[in-house]
């Protein structure tokens, strides 16, 4: 059978796949080999040559990362903080994006290009700061939430999906007795399933892995979320126990604990990420129609 691809196409995609290959490699070796890492004895793994599979197979330092409560409530934290966010961004972020996608708004030029200015200036970390101490929301649970309830970039992927929707739709709601709360409740809403599970995936991936929100704002270990406490763990050379002042009774290392921390705080998104990678990809093409 004659192939339909060219001289230039082919060598072009054998380009490609060597190059994806070896991209490849370079991300995920790293990662396989702090896996192998964190499966070996510690006091082996302190020798060396360990690269793609445990020499001394291990679970001490596993066994020592979950008999520390820190891991626990921080992974509370982290869900707490990912479910309650992408809950309450998203609605925002559709309501505005909703009143926005109207040509009939009044004023919208002019919220849209504050929009734009508020993308590009903000008022510093200090004031920031001295703003979000004023409100008390140091050492707060909502200091995770409420400074990231609206994403002006977000609001525009969700507005050019709304203006995709036929507007006599609306008009025939509207005909029917309809509200806009209606309409937007029970026709924009269902018809809008694609856009809102990319934002709330994109918020939900910034929420899991954020730690300069609690670096900066938090104080209170009982508020660290997981990679939080990871981020104590390796940049302070520090084992779990260590980092939230318990007991490490296992012969285990600071290392070998590091790693084993990080693998865990890892495996939540890269076990659901597979599930909603068509997501990502569309929520490279939603934000494709400008204003």
């Amino acid at each position: 059978m004659k192939s339909n691809y060219s001289t230039d196409e082919k060598v072009f995609n054998g380009i490609n796949v060597i190059f994806m290959i070896f991209f490849l490699a370079i991300i995920a070796l790293p990662l396989w080999n702090i896996v192998a890492l964190s499966f070996n004895d510690a006091t082996d793994a302190i020798k060396g040559g360990i690269y793609f599979w445990p020499r001394q197979f291990s679970l001490e330092s596993y066994y020592t990362v979950f008999e520390d409560p820190a891991i626990y409530k921080a992974f509370v934290i982290s869900v707490m903080k990912t479910l309650i966010g992408v809950v309450l961004h998203t609605i925002i972020n559709a309501l505005v994006a909703y009143g926005m996608s109207r040509k009939d708004l009044i004023g919208r030029k002019v919220y849209m290009q504050m929009g734009v200015i508020a993308m590009f200036v903000n008022g510093g970390m200090i004031p920031t700061f001295l703003l979000f101490k004023s409100l008390g929301l140091l050492n707060n649970f909502w200091v995770y939430i409420i400074p990231v309830l609206f994403s002006f970039y977000d609001m525009v992927i969700m507005m050019n999906f709304f203006r995709g929707i036929p507007y006599s739709l609306e008009e025939s709601a509207m005909m029917d007795g309809a509200n806009p709360l209606t309409i937007f409740v029970k026709i924009i809403l269902p018809l809008s399933l694609p856009v809102l599970a990319t934002i709330a995936l994109f918020h939900g991936v910034y929420q899991w892995n954020d730690y300069m929100v609690a670096n900066i704002y938090v104080d209170n270990r009982d508020l660290y979320p997981l990679q939080m406490l990871l981020y104590r763990i390796v940049s302070e050379n520090l084992s779990p126990a260590v980092a939230t002042g318990t007991n490490v009774v296992r012969n285990t290392t600071s290392q070998s604990l590091q790693l084993a921390t990080m693998v865990v705080t890892t495996v939540p998104v890269v076990i659901i990420y597979p599930f909603l990678q068509k997501y990502f990809i569309q929520g490279m093409t939603l934000g494709g129609v400008k204003e």
